[in-house]
């Protein structure tokens, strides 16, 4: 497989744009394979060895730990995002190399390797096939209510518990629907549609000619750094109260504006009027304005009032028990049908973003 792109001077307008949809398609075709190593494996296994020796220099100061938290996110996030310039930077010497008498394997690999790299800051299969694993366990309805058919659940139980951080050992079919509903619609944001944002705007500069700049890999992978930061440290308990607070505010930040896009253009995704597509905007930033996360309530809101399926309620953390706002107040509490719905409609969604930025990259290059 390469690229439809004959050299460097030219790697501008359309061509970001479709590298971008190349490895939007490749995620959806493979996802993440378990044999291949990930980027976020990598992340995640510097923190874990940067965060030992951060409580052990901070101690219980607070002031110490915020200090060793802000250098761990400087530290990875900017070392993230400088290997993926650096692939890119290669990669793009390669169409320069194109002309030469170069052996073609040779001079596609490059090429390759910055497609795949891409497509591992994208988790829309892996998503998916997260979600769909749960209901292909879940009892059909009726069944798993009564005390003799809580053995039909634990199935169901065991694979949430794989993508939730809640507590699932007694959740009863109703409230494993919620719960695969709710993670989702975040997850949505979280793993698609926020690094495909930081995709397209590196995509942007690049079509601007703007090719020194961090590209759609540089963003993509800094990003996934914060994100990684944020579901390792960001809990507010312990000394991560102060550890994680930089890695969580900078995915706070990341999000926010990826977020909101979701949150705007998915109604026009399911087809709905402009009127009210601005409608269910406001109604998600409403509904979503008392989630203690600033992005989370929102991303779950938006997909509750476009299906409109009622979601958040009691959840259970060990030994506590956290309210979250309702979402959609009043609405039905969701099935199986309407977790695809909502599987579905982040497709449709990505497509849409995708032939935007294409969109962008036809009119940049008609603009020279």
């Amino acid at each position: 497989m390469t690229l439809p792109l004959p050299g460097v001077d030219s790697f501008t307008g359309i061509h970001p744009f479709l590298l971008v949809i190349a490895a939007a398609g490749l995620d959806r075709l493979v996802g993440d394979p378990r044999w291949c190593l990930h980027p976020v494996v990598v992340m995640g296994w510097w923190i874990s060895r940067l965060r030992p020796l951060a409580e052990r220099w901070g101690g219980d100061r607070p002031w110490a730990l915020r200090l060793a938290g802000g250098v761990i996110t400087v530290l990875l996030v900017g070392a993230s995002g400088g290997a993926g310039w650096l692939l890119e930077q290669w990669a793009l010497g390669s169409f320069t190399a194109a002309a030469e008498p170069t052996p073609h394997a040779i001079a596609a690999a490059p090429r390759l390797i910055l497609l795949v790299a891409l497509a591992s800051a994208l988790a829309g299969r892996s998503l998916e096939q997260a979600v769909r694993a749960v209901l292909r366990v879940l009892p059909p309805r009726g069944q798993g209510r009564r005390s003799a058919d809580e053995h039909q659940l634990e199935p169901a139980r065991t694979a949430l518990s794989w993508i939730v951080g809640r507590d699932t050992a007694n959740l009863n079919r109703a409230e494993i629907l919620r719960a695969a509903a709710e993670t989702a619609s975040e997850n949505a944001v979280d793993g698609l549609f926020a690094p495909l944002f930081w995709m397209l705007l590196g995509a942007a500069l690049w079509s601007a000619g703007c090719r020194a700049a961090p590209g759609p890999l540089a963003l993509a992978w800094a990003f996934k750094a914060s994100s990684t930061l944020d579901s390792m440290l960001g809990y507010r308990q312990g000394r991560l109260r102060w550890l994680g607070t930089a890695g969580a505010r900078l995915d706070d930040l990341l999000v926010w504006l990826p977020c909101r896009l979701v949150a705007l253009s998915l109604p026009l995704a399911a087809a709905a009027g402009p009127r009210h597509c601005w409608r269910l905007y406001r109604a998600a930033l409403r509904d979503g304005a008392p989630d203690p996360s600033p992005n989370a309530g929102v991303s779950q809101a938006i997909y509750a009032q476009v299906l409109q399926i009622q979601l958040g309620g009691l959840n259970r953390y060990g030994e506590a028990l956290k309210p979250k706002p309702l979402l959609a107040k009043g609405c039905p509490l969701p099935d199986d049908r309407d977790v695809e719905r909502m599987l579905r409609l982040s497709q449709t969604l990505e497509a849409l973003w995708l032939l935007v930025g294409l969109a962008a990259g036809v009119l940049m290059r008609a603009a020279g």
